[in-house]
């Protein structure tokens, strides 16, 4: 009896002492990287898709009818106002001009006929040798005449008119677009198809859409009791290419359409930027990169935070170095941070590591930890806004 109570002692003297030793080996708190919450300025971007159209558009069209007889310009060639472009055969309109000057000619013989009989007659009428009858004819027949020789003046201008139009020449400076007929293609003025199109690209338009609430929302974020005002607000806006380049100047919203498009709940807006070389054309597509400016926002990494039931949180550093849990609310985002809008503030001890780990590390309220700080300047270096 003596011996089993003996060995019970010694069996409980063991376990308290390998329970002592296990606490006494207990793993340390986590050494984790640690953030102080800093406010700072802050831009944001919001890109809507864009197309792209020089300052002036202008559709070349024939407005007499004739065979293209020759074409001075090559696609994609730039041109000046004034330069020819077109030669059109211009022999109908010059037969046309040759038949209006006869008629002229014809109508100013009448009159001279006219005034000669008039000339003839007043002295015989003043010294009552005949009736004045006479003499209201040949006026009457001058009269006449000089309204012929108007209607031949008219007929004549009408066809220098037609004949210049076989010389087609540029409205406009700027690019020469396709050319869909060639030498000998019979055109005129009813052709749906224009002869080329001639773009002014030194300053080009990107035409861009909101919808009902980011208007409503582009609207708030600007001083001004009119739109106009607005507009005067709004920081410069970059351009964005096809191929993800930003284009090297930036440009500004100039207007704002005055009505909805009800088909697609959507205001059209147009930015201009300036094209002295020639870069952009009508036709290219972009995006139109709209910045916001925050003079001072709370940020916080998005690797410092995780998502439970569509919340989000952060593991803060409270008292003793333990985790207290906090739901925060974003008002904005970069590609690398939130903008807290509320539950953090300047001064908060953030916990910033990746989700798996402060998830799947355990991390819980309550739990101590040993602080690893990290500058936020560096953070910011390594990954910018």
């Amino acid at each position: 009896m003596l011996a089993i109570t003996t060995l019970s002692a010694a069996i409980l003297s063991s376990c308290g002492g390998a329970n002592a030793k296990m606490e006494m080996q207990a793993p340390p708190p986590p050494q984790l990287p640690v953030i102080i919450v800093t406010t700072s300025p802050a831009t944001t971007y919001q890109d809507f898709a864009s197309s792209l159209e020089g300052k002036v558009n202008v559709e070349i069209h024939p407005q007499v009818k004739g065979y293209i007889e020759k074409i001075f310009v090559d696609e994609g060639a730039y041109v000046t106002a004034g330069q020819p472009l077109f030669k059109l055969s211009p022999e109908v309109y010059s037969e046309q001009l040759n038949s209006a000057n006869a008629n002229l000619l014809a109508a100013q013989a009448n009159a001279e006929r006219a005034k000669v009989e008039i000339d003839r007659l007043q002295p015989l009428v003043d010294n009552n040798v005949i009736s004045d009858v006479q003499l209201k004819t040949a006026k009457a027949n001058y009269n006449a005449a000089n309204a012929a020789i108007a209607q031949a003046k008219s007929m004549m201008g009408s066809a220098q008119i037609n004949v210049g139009f076989t010389l087609i020449k540029a409205p406009v400076s700027g690019y020469i677009g396709r050319i869909p007929y060639k030498i000998g293609s019979l055109v005129g003025d009813n052709e749906k198809d224009p002869l080329t199109i001639i773009s002014d690209v030194s300053e080009i338009y990107a035409y861009f859409s909101m919808s009902e609430q980011e208007f409503i929302a582009f609207k708030d974020k600007y001083t001004g009791s009119t739109i106009e005002e607005k507009l005067k607000q709004v920081p410069p806006v970059e351009l964005v290419l096809a191929d993800n380049s930003i284009f090297p100047q930036k440009g500004k919203i100039e207007l704002i359409e005055g009505q909805f498009d009800k088909t697609i709940g959507a205001i059209n807006f147009r930015a201009s930027f300036p094209n002295a070389g020639g870069i952009l054309r009508s036709g290219n597509t972009g995006k139109i990169r709209m910045p916001q400016l925050f003079s001072s926002v709370v940020l916080v990494p998005q690797e410092a935070t995780f998502e439970i039931q569509d919340k989000t949180f952060v593991f803060t550093v409270g008292d003793s170095n333990k985790i207290v849990t906090k739901p925060i609310t974003i008002g904005n985002k970069t590609t690398n941070y939130y903008f807290v809008s509320n539950g953090l503030k300047q001064g908060d001890k953030v916990v910033l590591a990746s989700q798996s780990t402060m998830l799947m590390g355990g991390l819980r309220d309550g739990m101590p930890i040993v602080p690893q700080m990290v500058s936020m300047d560096s953070l910011l270096k390594a990954k910018p806004l």
